[in-house]
C-alpha cells in the first residue's frame, strides 16, 4: 500500500498582512505560493500555523488566503504577536497537541528576521524545517539569498513548494496524487513566473 513520504508535515504562515503588500519584494508571488500551499495543506490534511505582526497597527492577514473564513482555511491557530519567532508561548501550546515532531514547511515575512528566528526556534525544538523559497521574500531582496544560505547552513531545508509537494507525496500510488498533480498543473504558470522572479541564482 502506497504511503506518503513525510508523515507529520505542518505548514506555517508568517506575517503575511495587508500593509506589508507595498513593502515587500514581490509581496504577490507569496501569495501565489502561500495559496497554493494551503490547497495543497486541505487535499493532504496538513495542520496550518498563522501568524501576524502587531496586527493592529500592521493589519489583518490578506484575505484572499481565506484563513478562519467560514468557507476558508481551518487553523490549528491563528496567533498575534509582537514577538519575531512565530513560536509564542500560545504556539508552543497548540504544538504540544501534537503526539511527534513535525515537519515544518514555512511561508512568508520577513525571510531574515520573522522567518529566520521562527526555523532557529523550530530546529532547535527538534522539528523538521522546509523553507520555500518561492514562498518567501523581505523589503530588501538582497536580504533573502543571505537568510536562506545561513539557515541551510542551521539545518534548514530550502527547497521549492512543489518539491516539497511531490516529496510530501513520496508516491503516485496515494490516494489524493491526482488532486495534488492538478493543483501542481493549474499553478505551473504562476509557479514558473514565481521561481523565476524569487529564485534567481
Amino acid at each position: 500500500m502506497a504511503q506518503r513520504r513525510i508523515t507529520n508535515p505542518a505548514l506555517f504562515i508568517c506575517d503575511l498582512q495587508d500593509k506589508f503588500r507595498p513593502a515587500i519584494h514581490e509581496f504577490p508571488k507569496v501569495i501565489s505560493t502561500t495559496q497554493k500551499m494551503l490547497k495543497a495543506s486541505q487535499i493532504l490534511n496538513i495542520p496550518v500555523f498563522a501568524t501576524t505582526q502587531n496586527k493592529t497597527r500592521l493589519g489583518e492577514t490578506c484575505p484572499e488566503l481565506g484563513l478562519d473564513a467560514a468557507d476558508g482555511v481551518k487553523t490549528v491557530i491563528h496567533a498575534d504577536k509582537t514577538m519575531f519567532s512565530m513560536l509564542t508561548p500560545e504556539v508552543r501550546k497548540a504544538l504540544e497537541k501534537f503526539d511527534s515532531k513535525l515537519s515544518c514547511v514555512i511561508v512568508g515575512i520577513e525571510s531574515h528576521i520573522c522567518v529566520t528566528q521562527t526555523t532557529l526556534d523550530l530546529l532547535h525544538e527538534g522539528h523538521k524545517v522546509y523553507i520555500l523559497a518561492d514562498g518567501v521574500s523581505s523589503c530588501n531582496k538582497e536580504e533573502v539569498p543571505i537568510a536562506l544560505a545561513r539557515l541551510r547552513h542551521e539545518g534548514a531545508v530550502v527547497t521549492s513548494s512543489e518539491s516539497f509537494l511531490y516529496e510530501c507525496m513520496g508516491d503516485a500510488g496515494i490516494e489524493e496524487f491526482r488532486q495534488i498533480a492538478r493543483l501542481v498543473k493549474e499553478t505551473s504558470s504562476s509557479t514558473k513566473d514565481t521561481l523565476q522572479t524569487l529564485c534567481k541564482i
